[in-house]
């Protein structure tokens, strides 16, 4: 930015140092939008659509509300007023509060960094699906002629096109991920190309920051606004809609249910990740962070539900088109077993005349093997994650009027999404870096943010591999996941019980002009440390039940088309634990070294106080 803070206020007999000369956001909106683009992402688009389908539709709104008022809104509020007050990054702000809680901050630095390689290569994927979204007809809607060209590719035959162009054409995929395969030189370009466009957007830090968020944010929501009218139009919208929104209260006793939704609330608004103490960091002391907070958390679940609709109507239509396909394939069984004249069974009176043959000649049916047709069972193909953006949306969008156009603007806007959320990732990484001053006087800021890009494309290679699916589906899981929680709960207990509530409680009255109410004080109390314990005791609970698998694409499966679940191998297994530990492990290791240091001082004091002092 082109405007410096030329010195922090004072804080309060504090003790703490002054921050001179930090950069600052051009105004309150850039920043908002900022802190919006990091807090949606891709998990908004397919990950909450996928529980609120799975747990129950409407229902599951229950719990992730009171997740997100309970723990989500307090842990939000603290990250943006610790990071305003103090004006430093992760490593800086926790080292300020007690040099024993460095290692807090290191711990959010380095899940910034690990979900950063792997969420960029989700960008790599989008970008390669973007460049091939303008031929026509869409190369994943039929499947490849075999070498002979005498037929068609038997894998994709087995399975769909869709599935063909995802898993072999993208991912060159092997069948377990103890083969390797070779780096996908498609995948790398891809990669690279990802890379170089967070690197253009990210290069003097806020000041391009500030000037890209105004289109990687705003575009998402004008295309998903597109997305909404025109898939409330489509055949079946409404079945999706019904599917996705009729409450089944029954799920709300499943215990699991409460459990997704506190995860998915704290995940989805980018806590614990340093990202949004940085970019506070930025803004000015006098500033009213509590609405900051209101107005970034809601937006994010507004975004969440919101784009439920056009993804389940669109989902609800692709449905009706394989219901419709799978009653057209059993008619065409009919009509020539029975030699009955063309057309005269139709969609509409399919099922007369299913009872009617069922009931003349049972045994002529039955020997057809007759598909069963059931619009419920087509809606429960549920999806998450790559398997929605890549597999069921694209499946989708190829009877789409306008294919093409659907396709390109459905990848642009996960694009936008993904990148406002990796600027927040990298911003997560260097911000600390610079505070503690760890780059060289001589290096240019420019360059410095280079090399950081560099090794994080060179480190996330593994994943254009061919078993780099796999290893993406480990990261997401180990890095994303328990580390977050351990982080979140050891910021909440610093800010409240080590730098003091009270003492918070001041300097947000300071910035705001008013004290924290009741609310905020019985949650970060209270309620918000106590919710991430549980959560997090679950959540052990729930992954040491249970031995890990993963879901192999093997065509020479006997069940093939359907995944073939194998087990992680031992070694596999050691690196998803260490993904786990190795995040958080400085935690205790800087605390432990802090203390050392402090005896070492305590002991040589001691050994060489003056023996007669007293009698001087």
């Amino acid at each position: 930015m082109d405007k410096e803070t030329e010195s922090a206020e004072p804080s309060q007999d504090n003790g703490l140092k002054e921050i001179t000369a930090r950069p600052e956001w051009d105004n309150k909106v850039q920043y908002l939008l900022t802190c919006i683009g990091f807090a949606v992402g891709l998990g908004n688009v397919w990950r909450f659509p996928y529980l609120c389908q799975v747990y129950g539709g409407g229902a599951f709104l229950i719990p992730y509300i009171i997740a997100l008022v309970f723990e989500g809104l307090p842990l939000l509020h603290m990250e943006l007023a610790i990071g305003q007050r103090l004006r430093m990054g992760s490593v800086g702000v926790w080292s300020s509060i007690s040099p024993y809680l460095g290692g807090l901050g290191v711990a959010s630095m380095a899940v910034s960094f690990l979900v950063g390689l792997f969420y960029n290569m989700i960008l790599a994927w989008i970008l390669w699906y973007f460049f091939h979204s303008f031929q026509s007809p869409l190369p994943w809607s039929d499947c490849p002629l075999n070498l002979n060209h005498t037929c068609y590719v038997s894998e994709c035959e087995k399975s769909t096109p869709v599935n063909y162009f995802w898993y072999r054409d993208t991912l060159n995929i092997t069948p377990n991920i103890e083969t390797s395969g070779s780096l996908q030189w498609w995948l790398v370009l891809c990669l690279a190309s990802a890379w170089c466009i967070v690197y253009i957007c990210f290069i003097r830090g806020i000041e391009t920051i500030g000037k890209a968020i105004y289109v990687t944010v705003t575009f998402p929501y004008i295309v998903l606004t597109i997305f909404l009218v025109r898939s409330l139009t489509l055949s079946g919208a409404t079945d999706g809609l019904i599917y996705l929104f009729t409450p089944n209260w029954e799920t709300l006793k499943n215990p699991t249910v409460w459990l997704d939704a506190a995860t998915q609330i704290f995940f989805s608004l980018s806590l614990a990740f340093g990202g949004l103490i940085a970019f506070s960091s930025y803004n000015a002391q006098k500033n009213n962070c509590e609405r900051d907070a209101l107005i970034v958390g809601c937006v994010n679940s507004f975004t969440s539900i919101y784009a439920s609709i056009p993804i389940f109507a669109i989902l609800g239509f692709k449905a009706n088109e394989n219901y419709d396909a799978c009653k057209n394939w059993n008619i065409l069984r009919l009509t020539n077993a029975f030699n009955i004249g063309d057309e005269n069974i139709t969609l509409e009176n399919y099922n007369d005349w299913l009872n009617y043959l069922n009931t003349t000649d049972p045994s002529e049916v039955q020997s057809l093997d007759l598909k069963t047709c059931d619009l419920q069972t087509f809606l429960d193909q549920s999806a998450t994650g790559t398997g929605l953006a890549f597999i069921l949306f694209t499946e989708a969008v190829i009877n789409m009027p306008g294919s093409q156009v659907w396709a390109v603007l459905f990848f642009v806007m996960l694009f936008s999404l993904g990148l406002s959320s990796m600027f927040g990732n990298l911003e997560g990484v260097l911000t600390p870096l610079l505070d503690l001053h760890m780059v060289p006087s001589w290096m240019p800021k420019e360059i410095f943010t280079g090399l950081i890009c560099l090794t994080s494309f060179t480190v996330a290679l593994i994943f254009t591999l061919g078993s780099g699916n796999y290893w993406l589906e480990i990261f997401n899981s180990y890095v994303g996941s328990m580390p977050l929680l351990i982080i979140a709960f050891f910021e909440i207990i610093s800010v409240v019980y080590i730098y003091g509530i009270n003492r918070f409680n001041d300097d947000i009255e300071w910035m705001t002009g008013r004290r924290p109410n009741i609310y905020w004080q019985v949650t970060w109390r209270f309620i918000s440390p106590l919710m991430l314990l549980v959560v997090f005791v679950a959540y052990v609970i729930v992954e040491a039940e249970t031995q890990p698998t993963y879901n192999a694409w093997n065509p020479d499966y006997v069940n093939f088309p359907l995944a073939d679940v194998q087990y992680y191998p031992g070694w596999v297994f050691a690196i998803c634990v260490l993904l786990s530990v190795l995040p958080v492990v400085s935690i205790p290791l800087v605390a432990l070294y802090k203390f050392t240091g402090f005896l070492k001082n305590y002991i040589m004091y001691r050994h060489n106080q003056n023996p007669y002092a007293d009698e001087l």
